[in-house]
């Protein structure tokens, strides 16, 4: 079993290193916006280290598109940032407007046939599987799971106490993730599991930016993920080949038992497709959630108007205010920093023509402070995500949109009320100290990692 996953997870990296992106053909008949004209290294260092500054910075600069050049390719980026022009890229042609190419930096990790790497006819397959494990009835049954992950870890808490709240929202999704997408309850197993799935987690960009060079795969942190790919891989294909011989498993309601009946037997899921939807989920569905989580704490704390509200929607049922409460947080404090998309063939954008091989990109960032979507966008209020006037379409996009619309959304916010109707019924927040947002890896985190103290009520 050892050997056979470290020979697939060989395979993979070695596939997913070769894969490359659709050539762009610099032409000065193509009119890209303007953009910084800095080295690529330079433009990637300030877009990726201090992406809070620089999309506003450059929106004031260069307006509502602007291009920017990132390593590794340092192909043309043009952004964009008025919901009309995220209106059409996310309804543009997926022959075209290729998410899987412009993803391909997360391939090593994620793998080659994770839903968020594939396109066109593939990418229609592989979410079509997937789906069964993300209706309505679905997430509703994850929800007992999830209530309970979220009660052992707020009743251990202590009263008065000061503490940062991200890790522990960390420790407490990726216990969701284990438990309610893995399926995976022996304390055994997950003693091994959490380790190699903290050390995928933890991948500083340096390594992000230099996994596409085989050579530096022998060497230092590259080395030493792959490293942890064998492991955790090893993991994986364990548990998988574990739940295919459970008799018991048509009456299993986790997320992998679900994806292992999907399809039936012409059109199942194999054991690679598996392991690589399993990473993705980990990746797009733990540090995220855990991160909006401390973001709402790191608000409630701030604001004992607020905090009233919430404690009454949580004493009440009221989920609807609690979902509010999170989108709230999303815009606010969004994750990420853009959605992007590559162009297999010119397109057209807005009143822009642009060529094959451009990355077109709707900044998250920008999209969720316009005030004419927003009105007093520094205010956080969750009241925009209630009643009858909703915020404009293609204006709040924490999880893209289109045919690409992330599969996780429905689990993030479920399990985020869940969550916060746990917390709020026991206990009151308050903030320790200001914080702002910080890159880590490809996600924004709270600075100083959310400090709260929490009273019981």
């Amino acid at each position: 079993m050892l050997d056979d996953a470290r020979a697939a997870t060989d395979q993979r990296l070695g596939r997913t290193l070769q894969q490359r992106v659709p050539r762009f053909e610099a032409d000065p008949a193509w009119q890209l916006p303007a953009g910084p004209k800095w080295p690529a290294i330079v433009q990637s260092f300030f877009m990726l280290r201090y992406r809070h500054i620089a999309h506003p910075w450059l929106w004031r600069k260069y307006g509502d598109t602007f291009t920017v050049r990132l390593l590794p390719s340092a192909r043309p980026m043009v952004f964009f940032t008025r919901p009309e022009h995220i209106r059409d890229i996310f309804a543009g042609d997926p022959k075209v407007f290729h998410a899987g190419h412009a993803n391909a930096i997360l391939a090593p990790i994620m793998g080659r046939e994770s839903v968020l790497l594939l396109d066109e006819l593939e990418h229609s397959r592989s979410r079509r599987l997937l789906m069964p494990a993300f209706t309505a009835r679905a997430l509703k049954e994850y929800g007992a799971m999830v209530r309970q992950v979220a009660v052992d870890e707020v009743e251990a808490w202590q009263t008065g106490a000061t503490f940062t709240s991200l890790p522990r929202m960390n420790a407490l999704t990726l216990e969701v993730i284990l438990r309610v997408v893995f399926g995976v309850t022996d304390e055994e197993r997950l003693a091994r599991l959490r380790p190699a799935v903290a050390a995928v987690l933890d991948i500083p960009p340096i390594v992000i930016l230099g996994w596409g060079h085989p050579t530096l795969l022998r060497f230092g942190p590259w080395k030493r993920m792959v490293e942890n790919q064998y492991a955790l891989d090893a993991l994986i294909f364990e548990e998988i080949a574990d739940r295919r011989g459970d008799p018991g498993l048509a009456d299993r309601r986790d997320v992998l038992s679900r994806l292992l009946l999907a399809g039936g037997d012409d059109d199942a899921l194999t054991d690679s497709e598996l392991r690589d939807q399993l990473v993705t989920l980990l990746l797009a569905g733990h540090e995220t959630t855990a991160t909006s989580l401390s973001w709402a704490m790191y608000e409630l704390g701030r604001d004992q108007a607020l905090l009233a509200r919430a404690q009454q929607a949580a004493d009440e049922g009221d989920d609807d205010y609690l979902e509010a409460l999170l989108k709230e947080t999303m815009r606010v404090h969004p994750v990420l920093p853009a959605v992007n998309r590559t162009l297999m063939a010119p397109a057209r954008v807005g009143d822009l023509d642009l060529p094959a091989g451009v990355i077109v990109a709707p900044s998250i960032i920008i999209s969720h402070q316009r005030d004419e979507s927003f009105p007093e966008h520094e205010r956080f209020d969750p009241e925009r995500f209630l009643g009858e006037n909703p915020p404009p379409a293609n204006s709040w996009i924490p999880f893209g949109g289109g045919v690409r619309r992330c599969l996780g959304a429905g689990f993030s916010l479920m399990e985020g009320v869940h969550v916060l109707r746990e917390l709020l019924v026991r206990y009151g927040v308050e903030a320790v100290g200001s914080d702002k947002p910080k890159t880590r890896n490809i996600v924004s985190i709270p600075a100083h990692g959310g400090r709260v103290k929490v009273t019981r009520r």
